[in-house]
């Protein structure tokens, strides 16, 4: 089980065999880890160097060091919000795909708007200020792309980025 109480994530990665054909490179089950502030049990999944990505890099993505995001590049994880805990307002240099797997989570911008997004529901996230609550008595599990963007451009200035530690 995950240190959140869901049970481990399934990754299927695919590749090449020497012939150029696709062949299943790996697989494993593993479970999501809290976070040393203990709101949320987190499993990073994929990451890419670059964008676009490079099909040609054979390193496991899941080697690479990523902070919340990865600077050029992208991540996939798995973050699993626990009942009643909320993450930090942040803003990053990113567009983020979330989608809900499995309950519901809110979502507040920074100037307090509030929507709350259900199991199927996906987000799409564009370089905002905004944290993640999870108002009800179970886990929510998420799984986030992040993609780098450019900051945002404000009257011409750029927002900067506000990522929690």
């Amino acid at each position: 089980m995950s240190d959140s109480g869901l049970p481990p994530v399934q990754r299927v990665v695919t590749g090449h065999d020497a012939k150029g054909r696709a062949i299943f490179k790996s697989e494993d089950v593993t479970p999501t880890k809290m976070i040393p502030s203990g709101d949320a049990s987190f499993l990073l999944v994929w990451t890419t160097a670059t964008v676009p990505a490079d099909n040609n890099d054979e390193t496991d993505g899941r080697e690479r060091d990523a902070g919340l995001t990865l600077n050029q590049g992208s991540v996939i994880r798995v973050v699993d919000m626990l009942p009643g805990k909320e993450s930090p307002m942040h803003r990053t240099n990113s567009i983020d795909y979330g989608i809900v797997m499995e309950g519901e989570i809110e979502l507040e911008l920074e100037d307090g708007a509030k929507r709350t997004i259900g199991q199927g529901g996906i987000i799409v996230q564009r370089g905002t200020n905004h944290l993640w609550r999870n108002t009800s008595d179970k886990v929510c599990r998420i799984a986030f792309v992040l993609i780098e963007a450019p900051a945002y451009l404000h009257n011409g200035v750029p927002l900067p980025e506000d990522k929690p530690h």
